[in-house]
């Protein structure tokens, strides 16, 4: 029996382990379907409550405010309740959480609701990360790029979704039919998720199956080193998310449909690093892909953000996208094999902080020297990435 009271399947055999593998990246797809979901509906949603931009950005903030204050929070639930169980529950509170944003009429309820939905967007990512890191210890296989590429295609997928839907349905409509699509997806999955025991590595005793990793000073070092990492790469996924448009019109005088495309390619470059990241990770090993990866995504941003042409800038945002794409897998998979689900929150909340960072310091910086020069820094922090990972090679496997 496990936690949840339910008949448990040993993860062992293969066959258990495929059909694990199968249903966290159905987690990992549907909250990138969620969260882009909400995302597309965000001008209607600052319409309906009459936000100026900058008290909707005051707003937005309560999702990465949520995130940030239960990551750490949720590693320790993991580590009491099981991963899988908190992943199932993080994952119903995210689809109900969704519906909310349409249901205020002030920037402030916004900001309310929004640290409930940013919550629970923060626990699932803590929670299916560390779920993935011991399946990937169990398979000796580095398939995190696989789960997160899941993500990207869900976000990809919703993204789409919303706007076709946007012209027909009301952000309220559409929202909640995200919430029935979450719990409908968390039901199936949820249910065969409980029934399997998280896998341990093949080597690992019965001791070493029952006892948590200790988090002492040189573990949490290298925990911490890999979160910067994971900052390194999330700043340059916030800023192009941001920016990226805004560089294409007025930097490089393209229409705002050829700057709209500019994300897109980044995300779409991103997307299939990731799918074929195990690939890579087998081929040339983690720290040669995390420099690799670094020193092509910090190339292909001094293209991008330097480039003459709208054209040459795009193949710039596509270079970076394929070379930061493996970084943040990598770096969370490596935090959690050192100290499991605390790992996981460690990094992840570097990581997210990164996201936060990023937006503001290219603004501050375009109004202190120009944007081109501005989203030169994501290509700064690419090659510090690229550096942390080459400089910690030996100790990260010591």
């Amino acid at each position: 029996m496990n936690k949840s009271g339910s008949r448990s399947v040993a993860p062992e055999t293969p066959r258990t382990l495929a059909r694990l593998r199968l249903v966290l990246t159905v987690f990992f797809a549907l909250d990138g379907f969620v969260f882009a979901g909400w995302v597309v509906r965000i001008p209607a949603i600052k319409q309906q409550t009459g936000a100026s931009a900058s008290a909707l950005g005051l707003a937005l903030l309560g999702v990465s405010a949520g995130a940030v204050i239960t990551m750490m929070l949720t590693g320790r639930l993991c580590r009491r309740y099981g991963t899988h169980r908190v992943t199932v529950v993080c994952a119903v509170l995210l689809s109900l959480s969704v519906a909310l944003p349409p249901l205020t009429h002030s920037a402030t309820a916004l900001g309310a609701v929004l640290l409930l939905f940013g919550a629970a967007y923060g626990s699932i990512n803590v929670a299916f990360n560390s779920a993935a890191v011991d399946l990937v210890g169990a398979l000796r296989r580095p398939i995190m790029p696989s789960f997160h590429a899941a993500f990207s295609l869900g976000g990809m997928l919703g993204a789409g979704l919303g706007g076709l839907v946007a012209g027909g349905l009301t952000p309220t409509q559409h929202l909640f039919g995200l919430t029935v699509i979450g719990l409908l997806v968390t039901a199936f999955a949820g249910r065969a998720l409980l029934r399997i025991e998280p896998p341990t590595a093949p080597e690992s005793t019965a001791e070493e199956k029952t006892a948590p990793r200790r988090l002492d000073t040189r573990t949490r070092g290298l925990v911490v080193t890999f979160g910067l990492i994971a900052l390194c790469t999330a700043y340059g996924e916030g800023a192009l998310a941001d920016w990226s448009a805004l560089h294409l019109e007025h930097d490089l005088d393209a229409s705002p449909g050829v700057a709209a495309v500019g994300y897109s390619c980044f995300a779409l470059a991103m997307t299939i690093g990731r799918l074929t990241g195990t690939r890579l990770l087998e081929r040339l090993g983690q720290t040669r892909t995390l420099v690799g990866g670094g020193t092509t995504a910090a190339l292909g941003m001094l293209l991008g953000a330097l480039a003459p042409s709208v054209w040459a800038a795009l193949l710039g945002f596509m270079i970076t996208g394929l070379g930061l794409a493996n970084l943040f897998p990598v770096a969370v998979e490596r935090a959690g094999r050192l100290a499991g689900p605390d790992g996981v929150a460690i990094a992840s909340t570097l990581g997210y902080g990164g996201m936060l960072l990023g937006p503001p310091a290219i603004g501050f910086m375009a109004d202190w020297f120009s944007l081109s020069a501005a989203l030169t820094s994501v290509a700064v922090l690419a090659a510090t990435a690229a550096m942390i990972a080459l400089f910690t090679r030996r100790a990260a496997t010591a």
